[in-house]
This record gives structure tokens, sequence and C-alpha cells, in this order.
């Protein structure tokens, strides 16, 4: 028994998503959320899977920004040196947009 599945492989800030109509994903902060630049790399349909070269100029994804600016969870930096009395601890929260995927056409 096959499930049809439509989704895409999309690429923003450097990166790449696997994404689903509906899905809601955490990108890094985007500076411009007015204006989004992404593209698709992949999308399937079902048994129809198209590759781009490196991207799908027809293939489209729209997208809809939910969250701004969201905090992650803060990564604790310790660095320790033994028998030198040398400790150093560095805290670091990054941004995310949280985006929802409404529609993958091709």
């Amino acid at each position: 028994m096959n499930k049809i599945v439509k989704f895409a492989v999309i690429r923003i800030g450097g990166k790449q998503y696997r994404v689903f109509e509906g899905e809601e994903i955490l990108v890094d902060k985007l500076f411009d959320v007015k204006k989004i630049s992404l593209d698709v790399l992949l999308f399937v349909d079902g048994e129809r899977v198209e590759i781009g070269t490196p991207v799908l100029e027809k293939a489209k994804v729209t997208v809809k920004v939910i969250t701004d600016i969201e905090k992650g969870v803060k990564i604790d930096i310790f660095k320790y040196k033994a028998k030198s009395r040398e400790r150093r601890h560095v805290g670091f929260r990054p941004k995310y947009t949280r985006l929802l995927v409404q529609k993958i056409s091709n």
C-alpha cells in the first residue's frame, strides 16, 4: 500500500529543508521577512520525482511567516584546562523564524 506523498526540498539561507504542506518549520532568523528567497531543489508528488539542476524553475513553495523572531534553547559552552584554574563559560541562544508551508505546486 503506497501512500501518495507530496513534498519538496527547499533551500533557505544556505540550508536545506524537506517540507510538506501544512507543516511548520524553524529556519535561521531571516532578516527581511517580507522578501523570502527560497529555491526548490526537489519536488515529489507520489511516483513523480523532479530533480533540479540545481534549482527547479517551475516548482513553487508558498510560505507564511508565523513568528518573526523566536528564541531557541540556550547552548552552554564550557572551556576548562586542568591544573591551571582556567575556566570559561559562554552562553548562546540562537534566533529562529517560524514558517508555515501553505502550498507546494509544480
